[in-house]
């Protein structure tokens, strides 16, 4: 049930009440009988956290890949072309 906050415009009495959405707005302030006014203020509700945006359903993490049954193997003829591959070529003669 909402909660609503009336003023006095006479003695200035601020007070709150619980009232439906169905229920009509009170006029008189209970302690000098004189008229009142709803008091409109910012919302108190504050949403914190995830899942509150459509975008937070999604998943920020990648799927995790199978780990690979076979090792990896290296031979020498792949070790030795990489290091033929680092050294500079001899110069041309003419």
């Amino acid at each position: 049930m909402p909660t609503y906050e009336y003023a006095c415009t006479q003695c200035g009495h601020e007070f709150e009440v619980f009232q439906s959405f169905s229920d009509a707005a009170l006029t008189q302030c209970p302690e000098c009988k004189g008229a009142i006014q709803k008091v409109y203020s910012n919302v108190g509700v504050v949403f914190k956290g995830s899942g509150f945006y459509k975008t937070d359903s999604r998943s920020t993490k990648k799927p995790a890949t199978p780990a690979s049954t076979t090792p990896a193997v290296t031979t020498p003829a792949a070790t030795s072309t990489s290091s033929t591959s680092s050294t500079s070529p001899a110069p041309k003669s003419d």
